[in-house]
């Protein structure tokens, strides 16, 4: 297992659900990080008193990253309390499904204004900011950007995620910066039991079509995002990395 130790990280809609799960993981690795949150404070500082009782370091900074100017007071914060930044989770983000007819123009800027425009902005910021030896960023896209029913919206802000991730990847590679996709099949998160996907036809469904035969956990998503946050994957950059137990929508 690669040390993360003396590395500062910052995840994104870290409060809850995947993005809580890579914060921990990428903490009990050696990384100080800044758990990101847009409303969930009381979550955000349990997980941040999980860490530091646990030996870690980790503080919460609250902001909206679908709200522009949010975004330069938050990556400020990090540099401040932590230090240049060496890793950035983009895993921020919202789904709402809809059938065609059901499109509206508010359903689509919600999302992309987040799960898209929010991306690109807190990375813009972030760099500034960054280590200047380098780091990693990992963009946390979706299986669904190969696009689903009542997925059009959705899926295309996770297909724009992983057309950012190639071209910031060359982009950035000369400031050593790696830039990667990781992209989960069906998690069981809060937010997936909200929707009412977990325990019913769908989630069988899903499991039919996943050749090892289960859903995937929090932290299936957290391992490999240490993976793509360390050192072990120095020469992995510009790609889509799915993990989704072998499922394709």
């Amino acid at each position: 297992m690669s040390s993360l130790q003396g590395k500062v990280a910052l995840v994104t809609g870290a409060s809850k659900g995947i993005g809580a799960a890579i914060a921990r993981e990428l903490a009990v690795r050696g990384a100080a990080v800044a758990v990101n949150y847009s409303s969930s404070q009381a979550a955000a500082e349990k997980l941040v008193a999980e860490i530091k009782a646990a030996g870690g370091k980790a503080v919460a900074i609250q902001a909206n990253v679908a709200d522009p100017a949010s975004i330069a007071p938050l990556v400020d914060a990090v540099a401040t309390q932590l230090g240049p930044i060496d890793i950035l989770v983009n895993n921020a983000g919202i789904y709402e499904l809809a059938p065609l007819d059901a499109v509206t123009p508010e359903h689509f800027h919600k999302q992309f204004s987040l799960n898209v425009l929010g991306l690109l902005l807190v990375t813009h910021a972030a760099v500034a900011r960054f280590n200047p030896a380098g780091g990693s960023i990992i963009n946390i896209s979706s299986v669904a950007a190969a696009g689903f029913p009542t997925g059009s919206v959705y899926g295309a802000t996770k297909g724009a995620v992983d057309s950012i991730t190639g071209a910031l990847a060359q982009e950035l590679g000369p400031k050593k910066i790696r830039v990667n996709s990781l992209s989960p099949g069906m998690i069981e998160t809060e937010g997936a039991h909200a929707a009412g996907f977990i325990g019913g036809d769908f989630q069988k469904e899903i499991e039919k079509k996943t050749p090892l035969g289960r859903i995937g956990q929090p932290g299936d998503i957290a391992t490999v995002a240490a993976f793509l946050a360390s050192d072990d994957s120095g020469w992995v950059t510009g790609q889509i990395i799915q993990a989704a137990g072998g499922a394709r929508l």
